[in-house]
């Protein structure tokens, strides 16, 4: 599929697309008569008075404008929460999930979002939410718009193909998707099941982090973001939109296809990633650096280094540490943790309870590590250097604690054990050792 590339930050990062030669005006935004007869229309994803570097928006060029809809009526009973959430008692404990059932009945990504955690407050643009999807369905004449949030998707298992306003993203296990808030999408499968993560982030847009004494090169390189080519649709025909706004969701009748955008210029757009892709950064002496060199993408604070929520994978690579125990560190820290698995095994976690699809919370200031059995693995391992090769585990990490859903405390999928697995670890205290 043809994709135009996109570089998410600094100097050059306006693109444009036209699916029919001419569509675009030169040197004008909304002329009186736009070409073929379209209408001109802006999406914008910042205040018009932003910054430059910060000013994101894109100008549409389409059949039809966003405005020639039905009205809006409540779409009731769907598992989707948003911060602030109604009350749950969220226990001070490490909590851990296995991959979610698929639904029986066929399910389309929509009504197969569940939400597990959120923080913050949409009303303020502050904090995110971590939803699962299981869908077994297309999203048929059905589009989605999300006033709340950016949707960052993460699949897991089975391939999808996203249409959006700006054209289509093909999206497999091992990439990942990001549509910023205000814009329409569908999501088909290309089998008949998908499963994976959704972050929805309230605040600041995603953008890379700030590489600091890495320099210029290296973690998620600019060059390897892409966004779609335009491609619309002409059909009149009965559509249902699809919009969450303030933490609910409502739905209005369309006359026509939403995705009719025949061409586009702007620099805010949907945009995919391969992880493959990310260049890592690792320790070539000793110790364990800090999981921060493994973030892809970042939503900052006005605080400096502290994210709203950070979007960090544990790839695959080489570890060559010397004198040190490889897997991650037992800690307590100030930022929330909710980690997943694409595929493989994650190396703090040697045990069965977390597989391809599970998920684990650790929230601010609740210990956490290696399970038992990892440990001891990990400190009679032979130091030499070892390719670490089936693996692609992720994190999604925020300034602010995350309240779990009644949802995620009440599912099955919910390991109720999941403290045993540090219950093996034993004292080898030795006053006489060195």
């Amino acid at each position: 599929m043809n994709h135009e590339r996109i570089y998410l930050s600094g100097f050059g990062n306006y693109f444009e697309s036209e699916a029919l030669p001419g569509t675009l005006p030169i040197g004008r935004n909304s002329p009186q008569k736009p070409a073929f007869g379209l209408y001109a229309e802006q999406l914008s994803g910042a205040a018009f008075t932003a910054p430059g570097a910060e000013n994101l928006r894109s100008w549409f060029y389409r059949i039809l404008p966003s405005v020639k809809h039905g009205p809006y009526t409540p779409l009731p009973g769907k598992s989707l929460a948003t911060a602030p959430a109604a009350a749950a008692v969220t226990p001070p404990d490490q909590m851990r999930w296995d991959p979610l059932p698929y639904p029986k009945q066929p399910t389309d990504f929509i009504s197969g979002l569940t939400t597990f955690c959120v923080n913050g407050d949409v009303h303020s643009q502050t904090g995110s939410g971590v939803h699962f999807y299981a869908a077994t369905a297309a999203m048929t004449d059905t589009a989605m718009v999300n006033a709340d949030g950016d949707f960052l998707i993460v699949p897991q298992e089975g391939a999808l193909t996203i249409r959006t306003e700006f054209g289509v993203i093909d999206a497999a296990p091992c990439e990942v998707v990001v549509i910023p808030r205000g814009m329409k999408f569908q999501v088909l499968l290309q089998s008949n099941r998908a499963r994976g993560y959704v972050c929805e982030n309230y605040g600041a847009h995603f953008q890379l982090p700030y590489r600091g004494p890495i320099g210029a090169n290296g973690l998620a390189n600019n060059r390897d973001f892409l966004t779609p080519s335009a491609a619309y649709e002409d059909k009149k025909t009965a559509y249902t939109l699809v919009r969450k706004f303030l933490g609910k969701l409502f739905t209005c009748d369309l006359d026509h296809s939403p995705f009719d955008v025949v061409g586009w210029h702007g620099n805010y757009v949907p945009y995919k990633y391969d992880l493959r892709r990310f260049n890592t950064v690792n320790t070539v002496s000793f110790d364990h650096p800090d999981p921060s060199i493994f973030t892809v993408l970042t939503s900052p604070t006005t605080r400096p280094g502290t994210a709203n929520v950070d979007f960090v994978i544990f790839p695959p690579r080489w570890q060559v540490a010397e004198d040190t125990f490889r897997p991650p560190y037992y800690h307590s820290n100030t930022m929330s943790e909710f980690m997943g698995l694409i595929h493989g095994t994650y190396d703090a976690k040697a045990g069965t309870g977390f597989t391809p699809g599970s998920s684990s919370l650790h929230n601010c200031m609740m210990p956490h590590g290696p399970d038992a059995d990892a440990f001891a693995s990990a400190s009679q391992a032979s130091l030499k250097p070892v390719k670490m090769d089936d693996t692609l585990a992720f994190m999604f990490e925020s300034f602010m604690p995350w309240e779990t859903t009644a949802a995620a405390l009440a599912s099955p999928a919910r390991q109720k054990d999941y403290l045993s697995c540090w219950q093996g670890l034993q004292s080898a205290f030795n006053p006489r050792q060195t």
